[in-house]
């Protein structure tokens, strides 16, 4: 059992987030309460407010960044590039500045264009660990100085990857195995689909 977890009520794996609360929101992104992270996870799962932030540098590349293999869902996939919850005391943009810099490194003075650029709903299991089901908003930004310092509790590894060719040849990155959440942007973008 990995450091990070430990027995809980009925021999259910419990983990760290257990100690976390996330807001629960309707299919409108209005908030509905809190729910107790892992509760959020298990399960059929709980609809929660989530986001997803998309770094680019000044070349039009994304960066990815591959999930920790301590990671309790999706752990050691490739995402695109930080992804997180907000708790109900912050904003989705302060959430989204913190996790950059709690996970990559990347502080404000870096850039000046975060943005939300999409918002929608998906719902997808994880193997038999755990569920998602979110109302995802993602944000977009632009490093002037793409100078980062990884966490490696966080990211196992990076990668910047040209996004039109991404965009263009999503099949060739295949072996990366993409977030769900991830793939959904890509392919919401691709057709047109975003919009908040």
């Amino acid at each position: 059992m990995p450091a990070n977890e430990s027995r809980s009520r009925g021999g259910v794996a419990s983990h760290e987030n257990a100690a976390e609360d996330v807001v629960a929101v309707d299919a409108d992104d209005t908030p509905t309460g809190t729910v107790n992270r892992l509760d959020a996870h298990t399960g059929d799962g709980i609809r929660h407010r989530a986001f997803t932030v998309l770094v680019f540098d000044t070349q039009s590349r994304l960066l990815l960044a591959q999930r920790s293999p301590d990671k309790r869902l999706w752990d050691t996939h490739w995402d695109g590039t930080v992804a997180s919850h907000p708790t109900a005391e912050e904003t989705q943009e302060e959430a989204a500045r913190a996790r950059l810099e709690e996970e990559l490194g990347i502080t404000p003075e870096q850039y000046v264009d975060l943005r939300i650029t999409d918002r929608f709903e998906y719902r997808r299991h994880f193997e038999d660990r755990g569920i998602e089901h979110e109302v995802c908003t993602v944000f977009s930004v632009t490093l002037d100085d793409p100078t980062l310092d990884p966490d490696p509790a966080e990211v196992a590894g990076v990668l910047w990857a040209p996004y039109d060719r991404l965009q263009a040849n999503l099949s060739w990155y295949r072996q990366l195995r993409l977030c769900p959440w991830f793939e959904i942007a890509l392919r919401r973008e691709r057709r047109g689909e975003t919009g908040v």
